[in-house]
């Protein structure tokens, strides 16, 4: 017989169990970065166990944002994870699908045929509103610079004829030395993204207070509030609290009549970050977009009721001479001369890929499907609400966003509050925001739910299922929750 000899095996890491070595006996590093490298399954492992902290996206009827993808997008994703959306030299292809998406929303928006449509991707619609803003700012302040031109040469005139002269030192137009004129933008309930815009790039907000049992803008408010040095007014396709839609159409009639009387002549930018994928396929009769003359730029959010994932968001201008030349920079960066007008450089091309993916994929038909689904299960809801009894519908998802927003019904001592509900609500998982509405109404606190892709009648069911059960926990008994805003964006 034949004589072996056993050698004692190498140990092998790749047997180990992952909550048994080295990494999870510790506590992963917080301040400084580790010495050595460590297991690449039980980094992730740890993050991944880590991760289960967080709250069930499934279960957040809080966030706008998409929350559920088709595996197509994962890989489409996972496809372009070195793929740079600045770097158009590098990557041709996904700059011209790029285009693509912006020519589809030109036309899903009713752009006019015959002009040159402008438009870009950006990271959110955030980014985007803001770029719609700086093009309403560079507009302006080209046309006071020519009115104040004119205005010089005007007084110069008089002046001359009256054989005295204009001070030096006065600002255009004056005679006064007077400081330059600042910008102001007028709008309502806006999200705050436009409050950032108004304070990094110096321009007054002039947001309009709500007028009690309104949710939004209105137009006989705008007289008040516009002049000769208002860029624009925002109207809202979605308001961030409420989920309705601000009347666009009448806002433009409105800064028509003011045209008329004061010569005037104020543009509309549309804030659709929700609202642009939802009123083309559900209330495709309505006007919001360019069918409105007085629309000049539009900004939305693929990866919102766009059903992209997180990362993209869309600018789109009625036309080129909409968008001023100075903005665009033309870069020659990696060998190629691109033009663009963005407030970032470098970022993925995925979220591009994928809503060219979803636009593929859905059409306008399984778009109107999508979301005409999640518009009936946000109805079905506030029927569910507005029998339980202490609410107060303010928007029952019809006419606007698949959404559902109620306040407590007026009672001297309804015994608890919506922060008390939302805190309940939570311990089974759910997510749901209860916050202020803006100045004047807010000693209204709200509740608002949202219901995108993704989020099933049967979901929706379960949901109203346990508000019943925790207003019979509550029993009109307050649990002490803090009474601060869990408002999310």
């Amino acid at each position: 017989m034949a004589l072996h000899v056993v050698k004692e095996a190498e140990p092998d890491d790749g047997d180990q169990d992952l909550f048994a070595g080295p990494l999870s006996e510790r506590v992963l590093p917080k301040h400084r970065i580790p010495e050595h490298p460590s297991d690449p399954r039980a980094v992730y492992a740890m993050l991944h166990a880590e991760l289960q902290l967080d709250g069930d996206s499934a279960q957040n009827l809080a966030t706008f944002c998409t929350t559920w993808s088709d595996d197509e997008v994962h890989r489409l994703m996972d496809e372009c994870l070195g793929k740079n959306m600045i770097d158009k030299d590098e990557y041709p292809q996904t700059a011209e699908i790029e285009s693509r998406c912006v020519r589809i929303l030109a036309d899903l928006w009713n752009a006019p045929a015959g002009h040159d449509t402008m438009g870009c991707s950006t990271t959110g619609s955030s980014e985007a509103a803001m770029l719609g803003g700086l093009a309403m700012k560079w507009r302006w302040r080209r046309r006071r610079a020519a009115e104040a031109e004119a205005e010089a040469r005007a007084e110069a005139g008089v002046a001359a004829e009256a054989g005295v002269g204009v001070g030096a030192g006065s600002a255009p137009g004056t005679g006064t030395g007077a400081p330059a004129e600042r910008p102001n933008l007028v709008c309502g309930p806006v999200q705050v993204c436009w409050e950032k815009f108004a304070r990094y790039f110096d321009v007054e907000l002039r947001q309009v207070p709500l007028e009690p049992g309104a949710t939004g803008l209105r137009p006989h408010q705008l007289a008040g509030h516009v002049d000769r040095n208002t860029i624009g007014v925002v109207a809202i396709v979605g308001v961030t609290y409420t989920c309705d839609y601000e009347p666009v159409a009448e806002l433009a009639a409105e800064l028509d009549r003011i045209q008329d009387e004061t010569g005037v002549d104020v543009p509309i930018h549309v804030d659709a970050a929700s609202g642009g994928f939802v009123a083309p396929f559900v209330q495709p009769e309505l006007a919001w977009d360019f069918r409105v003359e007085r629309v000049v730029s539009i900004n939305a959010s693929g990866h919102k009721y766009g059903l992209a994932p997180l990362g993209v968001g869309w600018a789109v201008w009625r036309s080129a001479e909409l968008l001023p030349e100075e903005l665009i920079f033309r870069v020659n960066y990696l060998g190629g001369d691109m033009p663009t007008f963005a407030l970032n450089f470098s970022r993925p091309g995925g979220e591009v890929i994928a809503q060219y993916y979803m636009l593929l994929r859905l059409g306008r038909e399984g778009y109107r499907r999508v979301q005409q689904a999640c518009v009936d299960s946000a109805r079905h809801l506030a029927g569910e609400i507005a029998e339980m009894g202490p609410f107060e519908l303010l928007y029952d998802g019809r006419g606007a966003l698949p959404a559902v927003s109620y306040r407590l019904k007026d009672d001297p001592d309804p015994g608890f509050t919506l922060y008390d509900l939302s805190e309940q609500l939570s311990t089974r998982g759910w997510q749901v925001p209860s916050y202020p509405l803006p100045a004047h109404r807010d000693d209204t606190v709200v509740q608002r739910i949202l219901v995108r892709h993704g989020v099933s009648r049967d979901e929706v069911s379960l949901l109203a299922d346990d508000i019943r059960r925790c207003l019979d926990r509550l029993g009109h008994r307050s649990t002490g929750a803090p009474a601060q805003p869990g408002f999310h964006h």
